[in-house]
C-alpha cells in the first residue's frame, strides 16, 4: 500500500498569523486541501493519513467530511516537534511494508508527477525524496557570521516533500534515534542518514513551484502558482 501522509501540525509563527499557516486560505481553499487533493486525486495512493494539531481536530475531520476526501483513513494527533508526529503515523501503521510518503501540508503545489516518481523509485529503494537543484550560492560560515567556505552548487539539492519510505526501514531510525538523548532532526530523512548511514536515500527531482509556506510573501506566489496549475488542469 501507498499511504500519504498529511503532516500538518505546525504553528506559522514566522508568517506572522494567529492562524496556523496550513489553514489560511489561498485562491478559494485551505492550504491543507491543495496538498490533501494532490495525492487524493492521484491514483497510486491507496489511502491518506492526517496529522494534525489536537485544537484543529474538528476543522480537519469536517474539512474531510464536506470534501468527501474518503482516502482519508486515519486523522492523528501531532506532537511539540516534528519528528511526533511522523511517529504518530508509523505507530499507526502495523505492516513493515508499505510505503509512508511524508508531505508538509504547507506545500500545496508539490507535483503529481513527483508523487508517482518516488512510489516507482521505492520498489528499488527504502528511502527516497523529493529535491531539486540549487540555484542560489550557498555560504557556509563561521562563528563569526563570516564566510568560511563556497559550496560546488553541483553537489548540492534544496529538499522538499514528499519523503518517502518502507515502513520498517523508519521505524527502525527512530527506534535508534530515540535512544540517543542527542537526538534532533528537522526532517525524516535525516535521521535515516544520520542513524542508518549505509541506506541509500533516492533523490527524485522535485519541481521549484513545490515551495513550503513560511513567509507572508509566499502566500501571493502560491496563489499565483495554484491558480495557474488550476487553469492547466482545466
Amino acid at each position: 500500500m501507498n499511504i500519504a501522509v498529511i503532516l500538518a501540525g505546525g504553528s506559522g509563527i514566522r508568517l506572522g498569523s494567529t492562524t496556523p499557516k496550513q489553514f489560511l486560505e489561498i485562491a478559494g481553499k485551505q492550504v491543507i486541501q491543495y496538498s490533501i487533493e494532490a495525492f487524493h486525486n492521484c491514483p497510486l495512493i491507496d489511502e491518506i493519513c492526517i496529522v494534525t494539531r489536537p485544537d484543529y481536530r474538528q476543522a480537519v475531520e469536517a474539512l474531510v467530511q464536506q470534501n468527501a476526501y474518503n482516502k482519508v483513513r486515519h486523522i492523528l494527533h501531532g506532537g511539540k516537534e516534528r519528528y511526533h508526529s511522523s511517529l504518530a503515523a508509523i505507530n499507526a501503521y502495523p505492516d513493515d511494508n508499505v510505503n509512508l510518503l511524508f508531505h508538509d501540508a504547507v506545500r500545496p503545489a508539490v507535483p503529481e508527477q513527483a508523487i508517482i516518481d518516488c512510489i516507482h523509485a521505492l520498489e528499488r529503494y527504502n528511502a527516497v525524496c523529493v529535491a531539486t537543484t540549487t540555484t542560489d550560492t550557498i555560504f557556509q560560515i563561521n562563528a563569526d557570521n563570516c564566510i568560511a567556505a563556497v559550496p560546488d552548487r553541483n553537489i548540492l539539492r534544496n529538499a522538499q516533500t514528499p519523503q518517502c519510505f518502507k515502513r520498517g526501514l523508519i521505524r527502525r531510525a527512530y527506534d535508534i534515534a530515540l535512544q540517543d538523548p542527542h537526538f534532533q532532526t528537522t526532517d525524516d530523512c535525516g535521521t535515516v542518514l544520520r542513524y542508518l548511514p549505509n541506506e541509500p536515500i533516492f533523490l527524485v527531482e522535485g519541481a521549484h513551484t513545490n515551495i513550503k509556506l513560511t513567509y507572508p510573501e509566499d502566500l501571493i506566489l502560491l496563489e499565483q502558482i495554484l491558480n495557474t496549475k488550476d487553469k492547466t488542469i482545466q
